[in-house]
């Protein structure tokens, strides 16, 4: 019989490093199976560098999608880098970095991912802090860069299955869902994918590489000085600032590459607005077309102003069509934004994309992002809630088409809600219809400005809260979809009263009740 030699016991973290016993034995196992030479022990200040004060990693607290970003970092005080990293994300784990939140911030620690401006829902913000904390990462000892956990390099998928590997599908056509003398602006809107092969599931999103406005982008070469037809990175200037650059809001970039070009009061003002700084007030309306008309005197070389810009992001929107109701064809419902700031028209990107620049019979490069946690409960007998206010709706108009399709026998009640209910109710034929044929248990509708006084579904739900509290004693899922900052928090508050009143529990009680849902399961949500 052959003899086992014990392993001898690796020693990389020093017994003066400031870590306890399971620490510094955890610490020593983790680096001992990444080093197949004989290791270099760290010293404490590398390992203290590591670890940030021992913090292994105890959850995240700050995960909130309704956390303003100075809150969250609070919360991460003291935890590693790669934490830090993951509490400046916008926690929506929306998946239009091509990560969730948590491998997003591994992927900078572990310098397998160098784009620091991926998350669209954080904005300037994060992308801000990302680059600080980024250069902390950088100024830490190369053997102690690497975070615990650190993720690998983000693996292509298959065709439309990736931000990173879109497919090519077909533009069928739009509807305008509002009627008469709506405020508002949405769209029913129809993509073929039969071409592509692109299959999905109910509850994911679906991201689409829109195209900048041609109007806004000639503005800008004429602002610049420069003929369309400049070649830039093999293709014209006009091409590039078409489709590959983002021309809202200014990077600080722009703002740095200003400064070098001018002088003064004007080269201050560039560089304040670089740091973050708001030196006239008007930092949060800058675009790039604003900042062009901000200092008019300076004329950016084409090739160095496209550098100073950042990459076109995909935009990402919940689907509210049911692959198995309706096999290669996929449909999306979104508001068209368009506001003016100084007397100028400013344009949503992918809503006016969609609702006018894009043609039917046009192709557009989308993919499928795949839900975190968002999607019907595996039992079809289960019921379900459904609350989405406005383009809300959308999931939950897949939820009702894909349960008919496939003949689940749950119960389903949809909350939904808007401004008018003469020109707001969308898909009010198909909803009604549902109603009568059963398949669409209960529908109850919010209308905040046909009274005197503004009601919302979060008010509908606390007017049969009875109801509500009967459904989740049956084991219903509770689904919301929508704004993240204001309905969402609403209608939780809504739910947890009503756990408290009709499920006679104290309102500590009722929260911890809510928060149970959540960790089954049973309480889902699609916030931005």
């Amino acid at each position: 019989m052959n003899q086992i030699t014990p392993t001898p016991k690796i020693e990389i973290i020093p017994s003066s490093a400031p870590f306890s016993e399971a620490q510094r034995s955890w610490l020593n196992g983790f680096f001992a199976g990444l080093l197949t030479d004989a290791p270099t022990p760290l010293s404490a200040e590398q390992g203290a560098a590591v670890m940030e004060g021992g913090d292994v990693d105890d959850g995240a607290p700050w995960h909130d999608q309704t956390m303003p970003i100075a809150d969250r970092m609070k919360l991460a005080e003291g935890r590693p880098l790669r934490r830090k990293m993951m509490a400046a994300m916008a926690q929506q784990d929306c998946g239009q970095c091509g990560y969730n939140c948590n491998d997003y911030s591994d992927a900078i620690a572990a310098k397998s991912e160098a784009r620091l401006n991926l998350c669209v829902p954080g904005g300037k913000e994060t992308a801000r802090m990302l680059k600080s904390l980024y250069e902390e990462l950088d100024k830490a000892p190369a053997s102690a860069a690497a975070a615990p956990a650190a993720a690998a390099p983000a693996v292509v998928a298959e065709l439309g299955r990736s931000r990173d590997n879109p497919a090519p599908a077909v533009f069928l056509g739009r509807q305008l869902l509002n009627k008469g003398k709506s405020e508002k602006e949405t769209w029913h809107i129809d993509f073929d994918l039969s071409g592509c092969g692109l299959d999905y599931v109910v509850g994911d999103s679906f991201g689409i590489f829109a195209r900048n406005d041609l109007g806004n982008v000639d503005q800008i070469i004429a602002l610049l000085g420069a003929s369309h037809t400049t070649k830039i990175r093999g293709e014209t200037l006009r091409e590039v600032l078409l489709d590959d650059v983002s021309l809202a809001p200014a990077p600080d970039s722009l703002f740095e590459l200003i400064s070098y070009l001018t002088g003064g009061a004007q080269r201050e003002k560039a560089r304040a607005l670089a740091q973050g700084e708001d030196p006239d007030g008007d930092a949060g309306t800058l675009d790039v077309m604003a900042v062009l008309q901000k200092f008019p005197n300076v004329r950016p070389h084409p090739e160095a102003f496209v550098e100073a810009l950042e990459a076109l992001q995909p935009r990402l929107y919940s689907i509210s069509s049911s692959h198995n109701a309706t096999p290669g064809k996929l449909s999306l419902t979104v508001d068209c934004v368009r506001y003016v700031i100084n007397k100028r028209k400013r344009l949503g990107l992918a809503s006016t994309f969609l609702a006018e620049r894009i043609q039917p019979g046009d192709g557009v490069k989308v993919y499928v992002q795949k839900a975190h946690g968002f999607a019907l409960p595996e039992d079809p007998k289960i019921p379900i809630i459904m609350i989405g206010p406005g383009t809300g709706i959308a999931p939950f108009r897949a939820f009702l088409h894909d349960r008919r399709a496939t003949g689940a026998p749950g119960k389903n009640w949809l909350f939904f809600g808007h401004q008018r209910s003469d020109c707001d109710f969308f898909y009010s034929d198909e909803l009604n219809a549902m109603k009568t044929s059963g398949l669409l248990t209960r529908l109850s509708l919010a209308w905040s400005r046909d009274g005197d006084k503004k009601f919302y579904v979060q008010d509908r739900m606390r007017e049969v809260g009875r109801e509500v509290w009967t459904w989740l004693a049956e084991g219903a899922n509770v689904y919301i979809c929508g704004d993240a900052k204001r309905m969402a928090k609403d209608v939780e508050r809504a739910l947890v009263d009503i756990v408290a009143q009709f499920g006679a529990r104290s309102t500590d009680e009722a929260v911890l009740f809510v928060a149970e849902l959540k960790k089954k399961g049973r309480f889902q949500q699609d916030v931005y």
